[in-house]
């Protein structure tokens, strides 16, 4: 107990964002136990209505909750960005793997693929992909994974060539020991640690990418609750109730720098030049 208590008192950059980070979380979970009202519920006698005690953050065009929307919104944000963070990291690190270790044509085909992916701008890739999808999160995920997981790949495939000219690695060959044991015993252990900081560090980046997806109006569809859907639906009452785009725009930002800062703290943490 005394060495956890000494390993967050040496890091309290990395404690600070830690316990905002599962604050975050625990409003995703318990939403419906936080939120004062149902995020889903029209109440058109109260539409636009400005921030008072009934509604803290006010209320939309059909009368809703802002304030239960964002909270709900987080938990829409949370779960979608954590599943695709999860996606690219598994498609990334499998496809670099197979790549660095066995080379060759395997090698070409996934780093050539790879190449013609990095070459579009990203988001404008993401934004043709989840238009011939069809506006929603799932094909939103499907559509930034596409073009995101590049990063993995070329990150692990690095790294499993360095990894690959060890003796052991050599030892494990020699020995006749099964490629998939080799990869599991002595691959992964070795480059799982760097990929799944990066992976941690990546969180804000894509919450901020699914969130651009649903203002442009390939993600997120009505009536569900998630922040860059309500700053697409609250641009157009700007002017006139700018509450709508103010509260959901709040929530993206401190969430987005909560995780950013959280990654860099883990970062930090592991980098093995701190020891």
């Amino acid at each position: 107990m005394k060495k956890k208590l000494k390993f967050f008192g040496e890091h309290k950059q990395f404690t600070l964002f830690l316990i905002l980070a599962l604050a975050v979380v625990c409003v995703a979970i318990f939403a419906p136990w936080i939120a004062p009202k149902d995020p889903l519920e029209a109440v058109m006698l109260d539409s636009l209505k400005a921030p008072c005690a009934e509604y803290p953050c006010g209320t939309d065009k059909l009368g809703r909750d802002i304030l239960s929307r964002v909270i709900f919104g987080t938990r829409t944000s949370m779960v979608m960005t954590l599943v695709l963070v999860a996606v690219i990291f598994v498609l990334g690190t499998t496809l670099g793997v197979l790549a660095g270790y066995f080379g060759g044509i395997v090698d070409e085909i996934i780093m050539r693929v790879a190449d013609m992916m990095i070459s579009f701008p990203g988001l404008v890739l993401a934004i043709a992909i989840a238009g011939m999808l069809g506006p929603n999160l799932t094909n939103a995920v499907i559509a930034i994974s596409a073009v995101s997981w590049t990063k993995y790949a070329r990150l692990s495939r690095s790294m499993v060539l360095k990894v690959k000219k060890s003796l052991y690695i050599e030892a494990a060959v020699v020995n006749g020991t099964k490629t998939g044991k080799i990869l599991v015993r002595h691959v992964l252990p070795n480059m799982v640690t760097q990929m799944v900081v990066t992976a941690a560090a990546d969180i804000g980046t894509m919450m901020l990418e699914l969130a651009s997806l649903s203002f442009l109006g390939f993600g997120a569809t009505a009536p569900t609750p998630e922040w860059g859907l309500m700053l697409n639906e609250g641009r157009t009452y700007m002017a006139k109730a700018p509450w709508l785009m103010i509260y959901p725009g709040i929530a993206i930002v401190i969430v987005v720098i909560v995780f950013n800062m959280l990654g860099d703290s883990i970062r930090d943490v592991l980098d093995p030049r701190q020891e």
